[in-house]
């Protein structure tokens, strides 16, 4: 298995090339527009590009995702869990809760996790040359030390009374996440100066683990005070983000 991590520190967004180099099969996690990055990259590494997905629809940045599948004839794989008024409007193939991606010897299981955006999912890597799972590409559910804001729709777009409730939505999707073992790497969307959170850590990686210990939201019990602190202190979004 190859996995390579691309950054842009101007938006701290995270995306991620995902192979099996016995196959030679690659995947491309919420690509950013510059799609010419993942096509030199997958050639670099002697891999071609066969599935493009995307944790959730990005506020803050233009996904690449439909662009990187026309380029490479990839498959589109796309959340169709936000219901009809929060979905993709062009052709893909539909994403649930607890579908599956397979390159080679790689399996991606999609989990729905609700609350940063309505669709929003996060993909569990299993490498079946193990027996467990290796890690979770968590986008915007689970950052190093923080969670994602589910306030956007309400402050950025205008939506009224909908943060509370996608805080709620955020809540259960944290204690799922709080199920996965302790060892399992986290690979998550953004990184310290992202406006998707409001205490993002600097570091790029982090494991179920350390964040159960240390991350705030996985260590909160109460679901009320769970709402009340993620709502808090929230900063205002870049006016492009509606």
């Amino acid at each position: 298995m190859l996995l390579r991590y691309v950054y842009d520190r101007h938006l701290a967004q995270a995306s991620y090339l995902v192979g099996c180099q016995q196959t030679g099969e690659a995947l491309v996690i919420d690509p950013h527009r510059l799609v010419d990055d993942y096509l030199a990259l997958a050639a670099e590494e002697g891999l071609r590009i066969t599935a493009v997905t995307e944790t959730h629809i990005p506020a803050d940045f233009a996904s690449g995702a439909r662009a990187l599948a026309a380029a490479t004839g990839a498959t589109l794989y796309l959340s169709d869990k936000g219901g009809a008024a929060w979905s993709y409007d062009f052709a893909h193939y539909s994403l649930r809760d607890g579908d599956r991606i397979t390159l080679g010897n790689l399996e991606l299981a999609a989990w729905h996790t609700p609350g940063h955006t309505p669709e929003h999912l996060v993909f569990v890597l299993t490498d079946h040359g193990a027996a467990v799972p290796m890690g979770v590409f968590s986008g915007d559910a689970l950052f190093v030390g923080d969670i994602g804001r589910p306030d956007l729709l309400e402050t950025a777009t205008g939506i009224a009374a909908s943060k509370e409730p996608a805080a709620h939505a955020l809540w259960h999707s944290v204690q799922r996440l709080k199920t996965l073992p302790d060892y399992l790497q986290i690979w998550p969307g953004h990184g310290a100066g992202s406006a998707c959170g409001k205490a993002l850590g600097a570091i790029p990686t982090s494991t179920i683990g350390y964040e159960r210990r240390q991350n705030w939201a996985m260590r909160e019990t109460d679901e009320q005070q769970f709402v009340a602190t993620v709502l808090d202190g929230q900063p205002e979004p870049p006016r492009y983000f509606r």
